[in-house]
């Protein structure tokens, strides 16, 4: 996939003084772009040209792969506050509060930062995951996976066991892959967000969080994304769930018009 260049690429500071890469692309109001896992940035590219016709977009890499450091010990607080640290960053210079759109384990970060005061108006957080998501067995499983150094195998099992692909879908998905290559990320960091979503306190998270929230949910999703959302739908005091029809955990590949047509209409950006 060719990646658009960026208008801008740049810097922020993180929770504990490591450097975040951005790329910012677009003219309008802020919206932050907050990427899930065995991801970076680009993980944005089929959503930009349908969401840069409307407002400024930031993709941030979060800590640990793209043009972002990492920290010497990690923690879920530690990235949710680096999400916090790009919001602040973001909304000092608009002045004011910025719009957010995040995926997977990206939202979980999201959510913690909306919790904790980040100056945000509104947020679409696309299928958080938590601990529902991945048992301890198969935890167990990638620990010892990349302790051999195998992460191609624990990523295909990532795919197909939690997300849901089938085999031949991971072996499209490898072929049509233009970006790098995704074992490095899978290495550092897939046993390390593994192990944060097991203890999870999304319910503590979400009563904390005052802004509109849009619930994007794949009908063809696993079960786990569906109980996770409508936990928070639950606990969330002012949040609504959207279905994304045929969709998996996946829409923004595999139907990306869907997905900005709900984000923008979220954010009054239409």
């Amino acid at each position: 996939m060719h990646t658009p260049p960026g208008r801008d690429r740049t810097t922020a500071v993180g929770a504990d003084g490591i450097r975040l890469g951005l790329r910012t692309i677009g003219d309008g109001a802020a919206l932050l772009l907050v990427h899930g896992g065995m991801g970076t940035a680009d993980r944005w590219d089929p959503l930009l040209p349908l969401l840069t016709e409307h407002v400024e977009i930031t993709a941030m890499d979060r800590r640990g792969r793209g043009s972002s450091g990492d920290g010497e010990q990690y923690s879920l607080a530690a990235e949710q506050r680096d999400v916090l640290a790009v919001a602040e960053h973001l909304a000092h210079r608009q002045g004011s509060p910025i719009d957010v759109l995040a995926h997977s384990f990206g939202a979980l970060c999201a959510l913690g930062a909306a919790a904790a005061g980040a100056p945000m108006r509104r947020l679409v957080l696309y299928e958080p995951p938590g601990p529902p998501t991945v048992t301890a067995d198969w935890l167990e499983r990638m620990r010892a996976l990349i302790a051999q150094d195998r992460p191609g195998p624990a990523m295909v099992s990532f795919l197909v066991d939690v997300i849901g692909y089938s085999p031949q879908e991971v072996q499209a998905l490898r072929e049509r892959a233009g970006g790098g290559d995704p074992l490095p990320i899978v290495r550092r960091t897939m046993v390390r967000e593994a192990e944060a979503l097991r203890g999870a306190d999304l319910t503590g998270l979400a009563v904390d969080v005052r802004q509109p929230v849009m619930l994007l949910l794949g009908t063809e999703s696993r079960p786990w994304a569906s109980a996770v959302t409508r936990q928070l739908a639950a606990a969330l005091p002012n949040a609504e769930i959207v279905d994304l029809p045929g969709q998996g955990h996946e829409a923004i590949d595999r139907n990306p018009q869907l997905v900005a047509e709900r984000v923008l209409a979220h954010l009054g950006a239409t």
